[in-house]
């Protein structure tokens, strides 16, 4: 059935790109200067992101832009090439690879994250986001929004950064971020979000007003609550259209034949990818009508993006999960909510500068709890925890490692456990021995290779002497050569122990008894 973009879908499309917006707008600029780059090139990022990438993906609901994720390869990368033009030559090669693995269908590698390591993915996501964001709701904004990483750049970490948020907490931020949750709260309810006047604004939006107005209040009945430059969003000074050119920079290809170049540009395209697959799949999962995004297209578009980007001034993009999630939540049906997005970026970054510059950073960080509590909530744990310790753990170990280190770090931990607890479940169910009244059926089922080879030997050997024993494999598809000489040999010395067998189920024929 074709998608109808400007019939029922058009106002929640718009109203979920203006969420998006807001969430965008401090996570493009915090990590642009986390990342050592010009603020600049975090918004040329989530332009493109959402324009170029949005219109050329696949996916109804994922959004792309700048990544938390990368933050520490992009500062290392400019240290080790010398100057950010170099490093924008690699971010273009970068995408140039993403648009030969695209071509090549790589993107199917996607598909072969375990569910709880994605599960796991989203909501470790969503505490960081909360825990985060606890500092900037208290006015505490000596680190950046687009900082996810649990080390920080000034040695601090997650834990010591809301300590100090308590001890030099500014107490006009607290109103700000109360009345702005409340808001967020009160638009959120089914009655008032599908009114059809006040549903036509989102929360977010009356959230971003109150803010500015309340601050603004305290400039006439409290002073000295009133929240300074370095508690607002700051935007690059863009006064029109002509002075883009003055904030876009071009790239420096001399360093084109250094080994030291290509290995960053290959690492930016892998890790990119990695992160957008990865977002990728977890959108698909919580989008509500369960549509499926071409993983392969998407890194064409990912690869379109980042050599844009990365020509033009801007940071490597990705599918990222945190716009994605407000994307979503906020009710988008389609892929306009992104596009929309990114040209909110872009003509109200040049339009209304100075009117943006007016939101409290304590004010989005209302709007970021709520995505987080989206993406972390208490149902979400005990759902997990009634799938079984096989899913459960593997689950909870993301969830602590991405806590504890990074995304891409705690990515890899939970790859691990999650490959783990499969082939142990797979171990398990592969070979099963069951016992009534002296007869024993041995059952191999789906596929059954060398890892069950030490039980399937451990199992045979306790079967007693004078048993009659049912080898059947009807339900396997595939038997590994070790299992077949296991079989073998217990077939060989069953007379010795006076025990019959029977086989049931072969593709291949077994030596006789």
């Amino acid at each position: 059935m074709k998608t109808n973009y400007f019939g029922s879908t058009l106002s929640a499309d718009l109203k979920a790109s203006l969420v998006v917006f807001l969430v965008a707008l401090p996570l493009c600029l915090g990590i642009a200067v986390a990342s050592g780059a010009p603020p600049m090139s975090g918004l040329i990022a989530g332009i493109i992101g959402g324009i170029v990438v949005g219109s050329l993906s696949g996916s109804h609901v994922s959004v792309s832009g700048p990544a938390a994720g990368l933050t520490v390869i992009v500062l290392d990368a400019i240290s080790s090439l010398g100057t950010f033009e170099l490093f924008l030559a690699a971010v273009v090669m970068a995408g140039l690879i993403q648009l030969i693995l695209g071509f090549l269908k790589a993107g199917v590698l996607g598909y072969y994250f375990p569910h709880s390591v994605i599960k796991g993915m989203l909501t470790a996501i969503g505490l960081i986001l909360i825990l985060k964001q606890i500092p900037h709701a208290l006015g505490w904004d000596k680190d950046l929004m687009g900082d996810m990483a649990f080390r920080q750049m000034d040695e601090q970490n997650t834990f010591s950064e809301i300590w100090y948020a308590i001890q030099y907490f500014s107490p006009g931020a607290i109103p700000i971020v109360l009345v702005a949750l409340g808001l967020i709260i009160f638009f959120e309810k089914p009655k008032i979000k599908n009114h059809k006047i006040f549903g036509l604004v989102p929360g977010a939006l009356w959230a971003v007003i109150a803010g500015i107005l309340i601050n603004q209040l305290y400039g006439v009945i409290k002073p000295s609550w009133k929240l300074n430059e370095e508690h607002l969003v700051s935007i690059p000074d863009v006064d029109q259209l002509s002075d883009l050119s003055s904030l876009v920079t071009f790239p420096d290809f001399g360093m084109i034949g250094s080994l030291d170049f290509w290995l960053i540009a290959v690492t930016v395209a892998v890790i990119a990818s990695i992160e957008t697959l990865l977002s990728l799949e977890a959108g698909d999962k919580m989008d509500p009508q369960k549509r499926l995004s071409p993983s392969s297209r998407e890194l064409v578009a990912q690869g379109a993006g980042n050599t844009l980007s990365g020509l033009i001034g801007g940071l490597p993009v990705t599918a990222v999960i945190v716009r994605t999630t407000a994307n979503i939540t906020s009710g988008a049906k389609t892929k306009l909510s992104a596009v929309c997005h990114g040209i909110l970026l872009l003509v109200l970054v040049i339009g209304i500068a100075e009117l943006l510059n007016l939101i409290p950073l304590s004010c989005l960080a209302a709007v970021l709890f709520f995505v987080g509590y989206k993406l972390a909530k208490p149902s979400i744990f005990v759902h997990e925890y009634e799938k079984g310790l096989n899913q459960f753990l593997p689950f909870m170990v993301t969830i602590i490692a991405i806590l504890f280190t990074d995304l891409l770090i705690g990515i890899g931990i939970g790859m691990i456990f999650g490959i783990f607890f499969v082939i142990r479940t797979n171990y398990q169910k592969s070979v099963s021995v069951t016992e009534l009244d002296g007869m024993f059926l041995v059952k191999l089922q789906k596929d059954v290779s060398f890892l069950n080879k030490a039980p399937l030997m451990k199992r045979l050997a306790e079967i007693p002497n004078g048993s009659e024993v049912v080898l059947n494999a009807s339900r396997a598809r595939f038997i590994d050569h070790d299992i077949q000489e296991v079989l073998n040999d217990f077939i060989e010395t069953s007379t010795d122990k006076n025990i019959t067998v029977t086989i049931e189920g072969f593709n291949y024929k077994l030596k006789e008894s």
